[in-house]
């Protein structure tokens, strides 16, 4: 084994959840058959697991943050942005960055605020996890490493700040790949009851609501952690150095403050900063997405998700959909990451 080498909570299920009832809707890969997307010569196979850490960590001051981040591959090549999700790390790329760098890509992975070595630059900055300010985060990157454009590509809390910087700044991002689709909310869609079973599924949003969950959280963190991998992606046989490897990023001394805040804004129990006031506003009105995009989901997401049935129209531009077979669950980059570095180079032929 080789050892070289981040919405509502209605908006996982937005219209959705009219669905819940209904026929199965999801949509494979050939109904998209004439989207316009091309693929690129097919990756060769690499198991989940051949490549278990990242030589070397990176920090840059970025916005309100000093950032802490993968940077491999040409410098002068392609940028893929690769964002991870909660309650995971960088270590969810950890097989697909080769396989772009492979193909001449510089890929850049950066820890989320609150994550790794990811820090805040003041003491007196709000630990603020509402979902535009984690998108600014991530632009002020860009901007920081004086990168004009890249493909972005995530999953949970990843694909919800890649959908929003493709919606927002599409002059940024060359190409979206997004697990589960689109997942742009507002606190105003996050404050209307879903039906029972969705509810359900949220368990741990409502327990966060509480003090009781908040200090559970920070006393449990690793012990959380374990249990929604396994929720979320139940046929995921993963062993305790691939968990521990991830789980130490969760060590951050803002892990908690900005998980907490970040399930209370949705349902609009916390407030945001004013400073994304406007932006959120715009997100409110679920703006379109113009940019070529390849939407992904696993046969086996144990996690809150729409059918694609749900979001496809929000995609405007070259959109393709893919179902990943397999028993793969919510952490599809790492559990299929072939799949997922495949999507990313799709995408962006031209």
């Amino acid at each position: 084994m080789s050892e070289n080498f981040s919405l509502s909570r209605r908006g996982f299920f937005g219209t959705a959840a009219a669905t819940l009832a209904a026929a199965q809707l999801g949509l494979s890969e050939a109904a998209h058959a004439d989207s316009g997307i091309v693929k690129t010569a097919p990756l060769p196979a690499t198991p989940a697991g051949t490549h278990t850490r990242f030589e070397t960590i990176k920090q840059v001051k970025a916005g309100v943050l000093d950032v802490g981040y993968v940077d491999v591959g040409p410098a002068d090549g392609p940028v893929a942005l690769l964002l991870h999700g909660w309650p995971y790390d960088i270590h969810a790329f950890v097989d697909v960055a080769p396989l772009l760098v492979q193909r001449g890509y510089r890929v850049i992975i950066p820890y989320l605020r609150g994550y790794g070595s990811t820090r805040f630059l003041s003491a007196k900055t709000p630990r603020n996890g509402e979902q535009a300010a984690i998108a600014a985060d991530m632009i002020d990157l860009m901007d920081a490493l004086k990168i004009q454009t890249a493909v972005v590509a995530g999953f949970d809390w990843g694909a919800r700040t890649a959908d929003i910087m493709a919606a927002i700044w599409p002059d940024r991002c060359r190409g979206l790949v997004s697990v589960s689709g689109y997942l742009i909310g507002s606190q105003a869609a996050g404050a209307k009851p879903l039906p029972p079973e969705a509810e359900l599924q949220w368990w741990y949003q409502f327990y966060f609501a509480t003090e009781r969950g908040q200090i559970g959280y920070g006393k449990y963190t690793h012990d959380f952690a374990r249990l929604i991998w396994k929720l979320a992606s139940p046929k995921w046989e993963f062993d305790n150095a691939t968990f521990d490897r991830s789980a130490a990023a969760l060590d951050n001394p803002d892990q908690v403050a900005i998980t907490i805040h970040n399930y209370r804004w949705r349902m609009g129990l916390a407030k945001g900063e004013a400073r994304f006031n406007a932006l959120e506003a715009r997100l409110a009105k679920s703006p379109d997405i113009s940019i070529p995009t390849i939407t992904m989901e696993g046969d086996a997401n144990g996690a809150p998700h729409p059918k694609p049935a749900a979001y496809a129209s929000k995609f405007t531009g070259r959109y393709e959909h893919r179902d990943i077979t397999g028993g793969i669950g919510h952490n599809l980059p790492q559990e299929a990451p072939v799949a997922f570095a495949q999507a990313v180079l799709d995408v962006d032929k031209r």
